[in-house]
């Protein structure tokens, strides 16, 4: 069966949309739609275009990896999957974190801020979910599948809708609008969350991913991106916006301020005891969302390892055709960043931070593709592409141009100490991002030489 437009376009929603960061963006205030304006045209249009235009002219299992080893040879194809695989060890606890939150309201809405219990809490669920995965992809697809409604989905509708009926009961907003209000405060440290606001837009690739399986690619994935973009657009807009109008922005959470505004809006809508029952739903919805995302990278880079750039050891499965290595180096790194909530000043501090490591990985996968596209139009040019970004080789260059300026700008702004929230010392903050950016990208630069020296030794060995 082949995919149409809305089934395509559910996919890429369904990867996207989280109501995880909005509380990122609700610390703006109005001055978030400006700061939305200009993401979405130097990085979330260019990265639709990009994933159209290499999804429909290489549609091939593998995604990112095929697109850029298409241009770039296969190391730089291991990178971008090495990264997609590497982000998700600093994006666990962020997901586990808001779930242990959300747990938190449905026993003592004290607890969102206790970090013992949300690291206790995180460890067990993370590792529970990475035993699950082992049973292989069928039980982790059926799990994520449950995950995709209970912890994307229903918390969605439910920002927006319970948002809505509680202002239109004439209850004050907390950001009252004005026109300068719309105007961001540009200081540098002011727009440290900046940089973040690609995890709300992370995933625009995944439609690109399937263009083998849709009916009419050229047609088809095109505008089903269109209408994810739309979907998305719409909904971070709107819920950041009611978020910042519910919620007081000296109390706005970033691990638990969704939850913050059910628990308000409830309360005052003399409904209460919803906030419990829903706070398990959600609990439980962002561990079935996270058990895709435990097996789906690892399996890419096993199948890597199966070329031979990685040591076939690390790939290693078990009978269940699981990457158990892989899973394992996975639920250990992921530990030990758990743990950071532990030892950073405050719960949001810890997620920030633990956001902050995630963009920067994902940048670099994103920087790769905007590159691949522009290189593919000067080397492959008579590749069949039923979608083209429009404009011939100057309008490549302007969105693969755009797309790698918004990257950089969101690299740099990434190590910038956010002024919302207590970062510490500046020097030992970026020093942490630098190490957590260096240590989970440097592994595909390491096999590399350890491949080289190993061509070396065997070419020494050979008689003359």
């Amino acid at each position: 069966m082949k995919l149409g437009v809305l089934a395509l376009a559910m996919i890429n929603i369904a990867a996207i949309v989280s109501v995880r960061n909005l509380p990122v963006m609700a610390e703006y205030g109005w001055s978030m739609l400006a700061l939305f304006a200009l993401s979405i045209v130097v990085f979330l249009v260019p990265i639709a275009m990009v994933a159209a235009e290499l999804g429909t002219g290489w549609p091939r299992d593998g995604g990112v990896y095929a697109w850029v080893k298409e241009a770039f040879g296969e190391r730089a194809g291991f990178l971008a999957v090495w990264c997609d695989y590497a982000e998700n060890v600093a994006w666990f606890p962020t997901v586990l974190s808001f779930m242990a939150a959300s747990l938190a309201y449905a026993l003592d809405p004290s607890l969102a801020t206790d970090k013992v219990f949300l690291v206790v809490v995180m460890l067990a669920f993370f590792w529970a979910t990475t035993i699950v995965s082992l049973r292989g992809v069928g039980t982790s697809s059926w799990i994520g599948s449950v995950g995709t409604v209970a912890g994307s989905i229903v918390p969605a509708i439910g920002v927006v809708v319970l948002a809505a009926a509680y202002l239109a009961q004439g209850n004050p907003s907390e950001i009252p609008f004005s026109a300068g209000a719309l105007v961001p405060d540009v200081e540098l440290n002011n727009l440290a969350f900046l940089g973040g606001i690609i995890l709300l837009f992370t995933g625009m690739e995944m439609a690109g991913f399937h263009a083998r399986e849709t009916r009419d690619p050229g047609r088809t994935v095109p505008r089903a991106i269109a209408l994810c973009v739309g979907v998305v657009v719409v909904f971070s807009v709107l819920g950041s916006l009611f978020l910042a109008m519910v919620v007081p922005a000296s109390e706005i959470s970033l691990v638990s301020g969704t939850m913050e505004l059910f628990s308000r809006v409830l309360d005052r809508l003399g409904v209460g005891w919803a906030v419990a029952p829903l706070a398990l739903v959600v609990a439980f919805g962002g561990v079935a969302h996270l058990a895709p995302w435990i097996l789906g990278p690892a399996n890419g880079v096993a199948a890597v390892a199966e070329s031979g750039s990685v040591p076939a050891r690390v790939g290693r499965r078990n009978a269940r055709g699981v990457p158990v290595t892989l899973l394992l180096l996975q639920g250990a790194a992921g530990t030990v960043f758990t743990l950071l909530f532990l030892f950073v000043p405050s719960v949001s501090t810890s997620y920030w931070m633990l956001s902050a490591v995630t963009a920067q990985i994902v940048i670099i996968m994103y920087a790769l593709m905007f590159a691949a596209v522009v290189r593919l139009r000067h080397t492959r040019p008579d590749v069949p592409r039923p979608y083209r970004i429009p404009g011939g080789l100057p309008g490549v260059y302007a969105v693969g141009g755009i797309g790698l300026l918004g990257c950089l700008v969101a690299f740099v702004l990434g190590f910038v100490p956010p002024g919302q929230l207590a970062t510490g010392d500046p020097v030992v903050y970026v020093g942490l991002l630098a190490v957590a950016v260096v240590v989970l990208s440097a592994p595909p630069f390491v096999f590399a030489a350890l491949a080289r020296r190993r061509a070396r030794r065997d070419d020494e060995l050979v008689p003359a």
